[in-house]
């Protein structure tokens, strides 16, 4: 009995490389865009935080600082697109959510101290933007020093690194009413319980963080703690003005420390992308890795045209997907044309801004906590051939997270050192990052990922 030789057809089917891709996934617009909203509040914190920060520093009017929020979640938003959607050789197209970093904001205040103001910022902005996007292909060459046992790390790093984000949020800012106050703790209880309850009911678990969000909101409402008086206040459009605080200056004193800075971003995305792909079940060839590097550097660069500081990659989102299981990027680039709506529709952004931040907090218990969980799975998965290598893994991640959990701890523990320094080591995921690096190779030799036979671009 002969047997029929497959089809062209059956064996394109069986080839792994024509696999689709789970990022790749499409789902219907109502559902995509709920997604979207749902990446939006649980990042909008963060990009609205570095604004304000620095804003303020400077000594800015109120109207001012608003017009630099509404630039930052632009700027966010269209580099969220940037990298979800992807052009050729800029974007990883993957699900990743972009941000105001916040690796950037003590080099700018200092930058302000010094007397250079916002020009001062945006010219040094601009200068380590173009010098990491031409270092982005170098550092998608250094994978094979990310084995599962050092990316595993830098991501519970990330993870542990955000934890006192969300108990901040929690917390409330000091001197505002209800700051520290159990009802705050009350409020994230809720939101968490809630979070929690819904995550187990198969049809509400995708959208789980967001209607838990909601709820806590209904429930702050109810209770008075939250404030939708300032929505209908303000401009309803809000069109970006290029350089509205001037043409950029371009210092050397400010410019070398903002290149540091763009490195330690490039690291940090770098655990990112790795994170992200682990979370979605996908591949990260060089190629793939250098065009996210390469978004997350061109819009650092483009950034200030539009009056808004650097952009990276938001581990809290990766988190999201991590328990929402909707691994889709068109839900992300969703969000991206979300918070691109929030830049230039100020009073949307207004009506997010009003979520109390102990609600946020309950929900960032969760997302923060799930990073961290990726990456113990992560190193849980590294190959060992015998105890000693389990041993050296161990050793690895107990040095690394310790050095990322001491700044946090003590923040002002390497104020001694030279700022540079200081700089890489207070940055918890970054002195993660290094430690872990560092005794891979010490204890265990190089060792990597060996790149796929297909390179998806």
């Amino acid at each position: 009995m002969s047997i029929p030789a497959p089809s062209a057809t059956a064996e394109a089917a069986a080839r792994p490389e024509q696999a689709p891709r789970p990022e790749d996934a499409r789902l219907p617009l109502g559902r995509t865009l709920l997604y979207g909203a749902q990446h939006v509040l649980s990042m909008y914190g963060g990009v609205v935080a570095v604004p304000l920060i620095v804003g303020t520093a400077a000594g800015l009017s109120t109207a001012d600082v608003g017009l630099l929020v509404a630039c930052a979640l632009l700027v966010s938003g269209l580099t969220t697109l940037l990298q979800s959607l992807g052009v050729p050789f800029i974007g990883a197209r993957l699900p990743l959510v972009q941000g105001t970093t916040f690796g950037a904001v003590s080099t700018m205040l200092v930058i302000i101290a010094d007397g250079g103001g916002l020009p001062a910022i945006f010219g040094a902005v601009i200068v380590a933007g173009v010098v990491g996007f031409l270092l982005a292909p170098v550092f998608s060459r250094l994978q094979p020093l990310f084995p599962p046992v050092v990316t595993g790390t830098i991501i519970a790093a990330m993870g542990i690194s955000l934890l006192p984000v969300a108990a901040g949020w929690i917390m409330g800012t000091e001197g505002t009413p209800g700051a520290g106050s159990a009802q705050n703790l009350l409020l994230a209880l809720i939101t968490l319980a809630a979070v929690l309850v819904l995550s187990r009911i198969r049809r509400l678990s995708g959208v789980a963080i967001l209607l838990g969000i909601v709820i806590g909101t209904v429930v702050a409402a109810l209770l008075g703690a939250a404030d939708f008086s300032q929505v209908a206040e303000g401009s309803l459009l809000a069109l970006p003005r290029p350089f509205a605080f001037g043409a950029p200056t371009f210092d050397l004193a400010a410019i070398i420390p903002m290149i540091v800075v763009i490195i330690v971003t490039l690291m940090e995305t770098m655990a990112n992308l790795f994170a992200v792909t682990k979370v979605v079940g996908t591949d990260l060839p060089p190629r793939r890795l250098a065009a996210g590097l390469r978004a997350d550097m061109a819009a650092t660069a483009v950034a200030p045209l539009l009056n808004s500081f650097p952009p990276t990659a938001f581990a809290q989102n990766i988190g999201l997907i991590s328990v929402s299981r909707v691994r889709s990027r068109f839900t992300v680039a969703a969000g991206g044309a979300l918070l691109v709506l929030l830049g230039l529709v100020p009073v949307l952004g207004r009506v997010v801004a009003s979520v109390p931040t102990p609600v946020l907090g309950g929900a960032g218990i969760v997302l923060f906590g799930s990073v961290a969980a990726a990456g113990i799975r992560t190193i849980g998965e590294a190959p060992r051939r015998d105890d000693i290598d389990s041993g050296h893994d161990t050793m690895i991640v107990a040095v690394s997270l310790a050095l990322a959990v001491m700044p946090i701890a003590v923040p002002g523990l390497y104020a001694s050192l030279p700022s540079l320094v200081a700089m890489v080591l207070g940055s918890g995921v970054s002195a993660a990052a290094f430690s872990a690096v560092l005794l891979n190779l010490l204890l265990k030799g190089r060792g990597g990922i060996a790149p796929r036979a297909h390179d998806h671009p």
